[in-house]
């Protein structure tokens, strides 16, 4: 758990810090609470005088912080009741505070609350210790949802249908949520166990606390509290989400006329049939995967590795932790081993997923008929008609909490080629502190008949491990990782072959007096190195990066390191010395500031004759919330490129804006606005939302992209003459959810 002037760094160490102090006694997470059943169905209105919670709030133990420190114990009290029906599970939260009027909510998109008051819970709801649905909400009843996967960590992507509703009172608020049993997977049973564990977020003082309590190096699996429920029966999900969408699109063909518009009209459906409630079948034909959010702008010029974008089509989004390896992200070579935004236009797709004991298993099958898509250009397709196939099967076997072994089989067919990969992955907790993880892939693959090579088998193998060791006062990781020149996988998002490379973290944390400096909560000096060898570009990198890492009050945050060392490019070694200094912090209840700055040397990645060169990169984020109902947010990102010998190779500008206003909590408009200064590019997108649910939608959009051309002759010469509007569509789309 997904800023005043500053002292040098190196000053403040030595001043201000103190030594670390004893941490609280871990205390063990309590055995066993009890749900009660209700009798009456609580009306879910965010006012606490139902039947149901009529008895004794939970008797829980102390609340203590998890972040940005363990161990804190604040003023506001937090108290809980658990009951639970044939249908649903419920939860209440009654969350006092000294100061009511500083409470910092708002009636907000769904996700969209994290910089408020909030509270929720983890629900396990298969005590497996491996997968579970995390539930946050604001005073105003907002909501937000991650599913927590062992393997691939927090994932806000996905949403389930579950209620809430929130109030601020005069001592603090109070919070209501009903879960429906068909949304989330359990065995029923006489007596049904599921892990708990809760959570509570003060904004202006930039604390979260937990119970039970979350030490450094646990995790919510290893901590969570057994929630009892007696006589609770399965309910099978039963669904059917019948969509429909239509497109009208044009593109200026003159300076003074646009062509006639092509109308794209689509209807598809898209189901789930529960063969249990922890087993699920899904299918999907002629499905809409329209994305009504459109990816924001990205530095793209002289990049090294390709730009990553998020899914965000709900039928690859549910269930997409199950196909996460253990280890990839972050600093790996390997961000995800199935990245579903390779299936770009797909005609329809089959999942099953669940969990059968200690397993854990999914299965997906897509087509994807973009590869075989008529070409756009002179140049004809010699694929035209053809699909792409893909499937992709994947396993793992709980050991314990946080503590697994999987597989991986993937296979992608296209043109009598194919490409099908083959591995596994372990992540062992060996103590309260240390865990290591490892994965190790095979790949075999065939081009396409008809491209150069076509016909030709190639194989090879990826690995990677990793350790860690997390405490209070200490943070140690190690990363080792090799990637054959034809290793190959299609399901996969990853930077590079034909490298072999590892590195090392240490850092130390330092938690100067709360009662001298209330402002600085902590204070952490870190080493980062890493070396390696890469084959392709034929040459040793070298990489070190001291710094220091600061935690503040106000949510407070400050890093600044520095990279020594070197890399390759094409059989040449440039140099990197390079200074990052970064910062946020939430300065009033209404504005949340967010920087980077980046200046040092850099390379020029040409094909042909790369340069060694100097970069400067600014970046600045707002945003801005005078209402509860209205918020702003707007990024601006500079970057200047100069060669070392003198001269200046290309300057850009990116703007990202977005403004929404919530009427209701499931109405909203939003508009975006981003400039791209080298592609000469303005993209406006205006969306109006009603969203009663997930999967129960009505959206309308429209959406233009602006250029920088000049018409001579009878062709369009880019980046010339007046801006003007190239493109223009309008979108609409409704869904329905059924459930039976």
């Amino acid at each position: 758990m997904l800023h005043d002037r500053l002292l040098s760094p190196f000053v403040a160490l030595l001043l201000l810090a103190a030594p670390v102090s004893a941490t609280p006694q871990d205390q063990p997470a309590a055995s066993r609470i009890l749900a009660a059943r209700a009798t009456t169905p609580p009306v879910i209105d965010g006012v606490l005088g139902d039947a149901a919670w009529s008895r004794e709030p939970l008797t829980l133990g102390d609340w203590l912080s998890y972040n940005p420190l363990y161990g804190d114990r604040i003023a506001q009290q937090t108290s809980v009741w658990v009951a639970y029906d044939d249908r649903f599970l419920y939860f209440a939260f009654r969350c006092s505070d000294p100061e009511p009027a500083r409470i910092r909510t708002g009636v907000r998109r769904r996700d969209d609350l994290f910089n408020d008051d909030w509270v929720g819970l983890s629900l396990d709801s298969l005590g497996a210790r491996q997968t579970s649905y995390d539930m946050f909400v604001n005073p105003s009843g907002m909501q937000a949802d991650i599913l927590t996967n062992n393997a691939s960590g927090e994932n806000v992507a996905p949403d389930w249908v579950w209620e809430s509703a929130g109030r601020v009172t005069a001592t603090g608020y109070e919070v209501e949520l009903r879960v429906p049993l068909e949304s989330i997977r359990f065995k029923g049973g006489d007596e049904v166990h599921m892990g708990v564990l809760f959570w509570r977020r003060i904004s202006r003082l930039g604390v979260s606390v937990s119970w039970p309590d979350l030490p450094p190096g646990k995790s919510a699996f290893e901590r969570c509290a057994t929630l009892v429920i007696q006589g609770l029966r399965e309910r099978a999900p039963r669904e059917v989400i019948p969509s429909y969408t239509h497109s009208l699109d044009q593109h200026r063909q003159t300076p003074t006329a646009f062509a006639p518009a092509e109308t794209t009209p689509n209807v598809g459906v898209t189901a789930k049939y529960g063969i249990s409630s922890s087993v699920t079948v899904e299918g999907t034909v002629n499905p809409d995967f329209s994305q009504v959010e459109s990816d924001a702008f990205q530095v793209e010029v002289n990049q090294r590795y390709p730009n990553f974008y998020t899914e965000k089509r709900p039928f690859f989004m549910e269930g997409s932790g199950i196909f996460s390896l253990a280890g990839p992200g972050g600093d790996c070579n390997l961000i995800t081993a199935v990245h579903t935004r390779r299936i770009v236009d797909p005609i329809g797709g089959m999942k099953t997923t669940g969990t059968i004991g200690k397993v854990t298993f999914g299965v997906l099958s897509a087509a994807d008929q973009a590869p075989g898509q008529a070409s756009q250009t002179d140049t004809p397709n010699p694929y035209e008609g053809k699909d792409k196939f893909f499937n992709v099967a994947r396993a793992q076997y709980s050991l314990g909490a946080s503590t697994y072994v999987g597989a991986i089989l993937t296979d992608a067919r296209f043109a009598g080629g194919f490409n099908r990969v083959a591995g596994a992955d372990v992540s062992v907790k060996l103590d309260d502190h240390q865990r290591v993880s490892a994965m190790a892939l095979y790949s075999n693959s065939r081009a396409p008949a008809g491209t150069p090579g076509g016909g030709d088998a190639g194989q090879g193998g990826a690995a990677h491990v990793s350790y860690s060791y997390d405490s209070r006062s200490t943070n140690i990781g190690a990363f080792a990782e090799h990637y054959d020149q034809r290793f190959q996988m299609d399901t996969a998002f990853y930077n590079q072959t034909g490298i072999t490379r590892g590195w090392v973290f240490a850092g130390r944390n330092l938690y100067p007096d709360k009662k001298r400096y209330p402002w600085i909560r902590r204070i952490s000096p870190f080493v980062f190195v890493q070396g390696g060898r890469n084959r392709i570009a034929r040459g040793n990198d070298l990489l070190i990066i001291p710094g220091i890492r600061m935690n503040f009050s106000r949510q407070g945050f400050f890093r600044v390191d520095r990279f020594f060392g070197q890399e390759p490019w094409l059989g040449r070694t440039f140099s990197l010395d390079r200074w990052r200094i970064m910062g946020n912090g939430q300065l009033f209840r209404w504005l949340n500031l967010d920087g980077r700055l980046t200046f040092g040397d850099a390379t020029y990645y040409d094909r042909v004759d790369p340069f060694q060169g100097r970069v400067q990169q600014e970046q600045i984020s707002i945003n801005v919330q005078p209402t509860p109902r209205f918020s702003e947010s707007v990024s601006y990102t500079f970057t200047r490129f100069d060669r070392v010998s003198g001269g200046k190779v290309y300057d850009l500008d990116i703007v990202n804006t977005r403004t929404t206003f919530q009427f209701t909590k499931h109405f909203f408009l939003r508009g975006i606005v981003q400039f791209d200064s080298l592609r000469r590019q303005i993209l406006t997108d205006a969306l109006a939302s009603y969203e009663l649910r997930p999967g129960t939608v009505v959206y309308a959009g429209y959406g233009s992209l602006v250029e920088q051309r000049a018409f001579e002759g009878g062709s369009w010469i880019p980046a010339e003459g007046a801006y003007q509007t190239t493109r223009r569509s309008l979108f609409f789309k409704a869904s329905y959810l059924f459930r039976f």
